[in-house]
């Protein structure tokens, strides 16, 4: 049943991410501002907590879990999973940090929007965790079809 918990708490919290994400996505385009972006800085923190939950879930899953570290160690598919996700993390690091300073400025100026070049160079790396983002549910689907290397 502990299995069952932790997989089931792990694939809502990665739907949620996804959800999360998406929202993200969709708002940091030029135009940007007030209400908004208060709301992209919400959704960001979200966005942090909830890949907070995934990963601690995701390693109780393979520590606790039925398959044991074991078959984890040895699954090509696995440590590509988790590459795909860590360049998901490092590529989210920027746009965080520029949500932060947008939302510290908002707070100074209540008409502060974004100059129109620094939402397109977030784009960008928005867009490249969109990439590396669709390789961690192909590789999740691999996962219990690789047996070692």
């Amino acid at each position: 049943m502990q299995d069952l918990i932790l997989a089931i708490v792990h694939h809502l919290a990665v739907f949620i991410l996804i959800g999360i994400f998406a929202a993200e996505f969709a708002l940091i385009r030029p135009g940007l501002a007030g209400k908004r972006l208060g709301q992209l800085g919400k959704l960001d923190l979200a966005y942090g907590a909830v890949s907070g939950v995934v990963i601690v879930v995701g390693i109780l899953r393979v520590i606790l879990g039925n398959a044991g570290w074991e078959f984890y160690a040895g699954n090509w598919a696995f440590w590509a999973k988790m590459a795909a996700f860590l360049v998901v993390g490092l590529l989210s690091v920027p746009p965080t940090i520029q949500i932060l300073r947008w939302s510290k400025s908002l707070r100074a100026d209540a008409a502060f929007t974004p100059p129109d070049d620094e939402i397109r160079a977030t784009r960008r790396f928005v867009h490249a965790e969109a990439l590396f983002l669709l390789f961690i549910p192909i590789f999740a689907a691999m996962i219990p079809r690789i047996y070692g290397l």
